[in-house]
């Protein structure tokens, strides 16, 4: 099973614009954001319709166009991004149903549905409480 890198590749593009922004390049093309992720534009081009839908970003058409933020970095929260590339939830439950004669299969879904709303609400917390910006100045120190 692969892990969903939504949420890391959006975050990736926001920090980039954002370090463009502050280096005095506002817009940055979605191919420059894609050498950066080291991906195909047309993968940042849908992250970035996601990050434009949710009013993170903004385009830029014509000569000198391309993607800018809509937002200081300081002002989107990584829970905002979550959002904006559809929220799923951290962990899934089986894709069918247990066997409902075992004490595990009958008990397991409520038991994990109680463990995995503690962890998704930590989550969702810390991402509240982490912005572009904060990202960015971690990301500058490594």
């Amino acid at each position: 099973m692969a892990a969903n890198s939504r949420l890391t590749i959006a975050t990736h593009v926001l920090a980039w614009l954002a370090l463009a922004r502050h280096r005095g390049q506002e817009v940055l093309t979605s191919e420059q954001v894609a050498t950066s992720v080291n991906t195909n534009p047309v993968i940042i081009r849908r992250s970035l319709g996601d990050l434009r839908r949710a009013g993170l970003v903004e385009v830029r058409h014509g000569a000198g166009g391309g993607w800018s933020l809509a937002r200081g970095p300081e002002e989107v929260t990584l829970l905002e991004v979550y959002h904006a590339v559809g929220d799923q939830p951290p962990f899934g439950l089986h894709h069918t149903e247990p066997n409902l004669e075992c004490p595990v299969g009958r008990g397991i879904r409520p038991a994990l549905s109680e463990i995995y709303g503690r962890v998704e609400r930590a989550m969702r917390q810390e991402l509240a409480a982490t912005s572009i910006a904060d990202v960015l100045r971690k990301t500058l120190v490594n």
